[in-house]
């Protein structure tokens, strides 16, 4: 069975015009010293692929054992200027805790 981002972490997710702000939040002390360790800003912005175009950048917040990820150019211009289906930024959030975790 394939292990998932998820299988260690929820997420939540905020945006504001064509900036997602995406959170991983530990389930446990151990699991955030695994998704620190290995969850990269890069890695994010592979997992996401196409769908932000701008940089990512991660910042920890070890007080709340959480990962929080600024993505710039991710919404396709934002809620209201987008033909995208379903472009906000909780679809990202959930995008990236479905990535495969070894």
């Amino acid at each position: 069975m394939t292990k998932r981002l998820y299988d260690l972490a929820y997420g939540r997710a905020g945006d504001k015009g064509n900036i997602a702000n995406l959170s991983v939040i530990a389930r446990t002390p151990e699991a955030y010293q695994e998704i620190k360790a290995r969850l990269t800003a890069e890695r994010v912005k592979a997992h996401l692929g196409d769908r932000v175009k701008g940089k990512v950048i991660r910042y920890e917040l070890d007080n709340i054992e959480a990962l929080n990820f600024v993505c710039y150019e991710a919404l396709d211009g934002g809620a209201t200027r987008s033909l995208r289906i379903d472009n906000l930024g909780k679809s990202l959030a959930g995008a990236l805790l479905y990535m495969e975790w070894e």
